[in-house]
């Protein structure tokens, strides 16, 4: 029988497991322990069919919304959850956990090995959406949940959704993807590359054993900068900055020191993410997006997606430029194919990719009835 160990510090609480270096990993390797760092918000009604899962994006970790006005730290999502809100933790009962692969307190390639007492660094093994969504399957098995209302993400959140889906079909009620494709295209693979190899080019890297030294900064700094650039769109960049310069435009011709405000802005974006963030825990990640095809894993797309048991929402953008309608319109044209019971929203913005961190009003409806729905036929049953 599995031994878990519990934990917590503050708000954030923590279990331990694979003791015996155990869990099996996609690739067949075996490892472990595994710490997972997870917050929760609400209460678990009597008939416990009020819980939802949210899985978050790159950079995202377990603290999805503020617990209190006297939590001093915000949550990322903090628009959409909390009590009141669109997942209204008055109501519903939410876990959010930090990925495995994650650099905020689930175990990642900044994490001690217990062997050597030293960072994992590169010696981390490769890890995939799939090993992600096993490790927080163990976390809901230690907090004896085997079933929840839906499983809520976007961006790499919403690949661990969809992989809830097919790996645990009769795990959840709902499902709700937004703005994350069945598989990245040629170009997302080409941005997550260029971002890896700017922080691997960065002489600090060290082979990605830097945690004793002064780390990659200017690498992930860079990486974050192309990485923003892919989250907004033309539109929203021309609004919010235009050709407008920081300096008189006669130094441009003295120094390269020189910037346009959309520059300062990339600067401050890439500077702001070193600050809280692990260099080689962005190297795993962007790799673990680039190995997701449910294709390659279950032989074929169709035969994936055939699993699928639960009520599902997919959500577009319309100005994304990293996942864009294309392959979003070719996600819902697969899922009715599979005979997916789907519900399909494109949302007007000229936000980009970053509309669903931002424009709560947009998602509001949507989203709430969505959830109403799934918990109105849990409750008559």
């Amino acid at each position: 029988m599995e031994k878990f160990e519990f934990w917590e510090e503050g708000y954030k609480k923590f279990v331990r497991f694979a003791h015996n270096k155990d869990f099996v990993l996609e690739s067949g390797k075996t490892f472990g322990p595994i710490t997972v760092a997870y917050e929760v918000y609400g209460e678990i009604n009597k008939e416990k069919n009020n819980i939802i899962l949210i899985t978050h994006a790159l950079t995202g970790d377990s603290h999805v919304a503020k617990h209190s006005e006297d939590d001093p730290k915000p949550g990322w999502w903090d628009k959409f959850v909390g009590p009141g809100k669109m997942i209204d933790t008055n109501k519903y009962f939410v876990i959010c956990s930090n990925v495995f692969g994650g650099c905020q307190g689930t175990t990642g390639p900044s994490s001690i090995d217990p062997e050597t007492g030293k960072p994992y660094g590169a010696k981390f093994p490769i890890i995939t959406i799939k090993d992600m969504v096993n490790v927080q399957k163990k976390l809901l098995e230690a907090l004896e949940i085997d079933h929840i209302l839906c499983v809520v993400g976007g961006s790499m959140g919403g690949m661990q959704a969809l992989e809830w889906a097919v790996s645990y079909p009769d795990f959840m009620d709902g499902v709700i993807n937004i703005a994350s494709p069945l598989k990245l295209n040629a170009q997302s693979i080409a941005f997550n590359e260029v971002m890896r190899r700017a922080i691997m080019a960065d002489p600090n890297w060290h082979g990605g054993d830097y945690y004793d030294k002064t780390g990659p900064s200017q690498g992930l700094s860079i990486a974050r900068m192309l990485g923003m650039i892919t989250y907004q769109s033309d539109k929203l960049m021309d609004r919010k900055f235009n050709r407008r310069m920081k300096d008189p435009v006669e130094s441009f011709f003295e120094s390269f020191n020189t910037e346009f405000e959309v520059e300062s802005y990339l600067h401050y974006q890439g500077m702001k993410l070193v600050q809280r963030f692990d260099a080689n825990t962005y190297l795993y990640l962007t790799r673990a997006m680039d190995l997701y095809d449910l294709g390659r894993t279950y032989g074929s797309e169709e035969e994936a997606l055939r699993r699928i048991k639960a009520k599902f929402l997919l959500i577009a953008i319309t100005s994304d430029i990293l996942f864009p309608l294309s392959q979003m319109r070719y996600m819902r044209d697969r899922l009715l194919e599979a005979g997916v019971d789907l519900v399909y929203k494109e949302i007007e913005s000229d936000y980009g990719h970053d509309s669903f961190l931002v424009e709560e009003e947009k998602y509001r409806n949507i989203i709430s009835e969505f959830l109403e729905l799934l918990y109105n036929k849990e409750m008559i049953r």
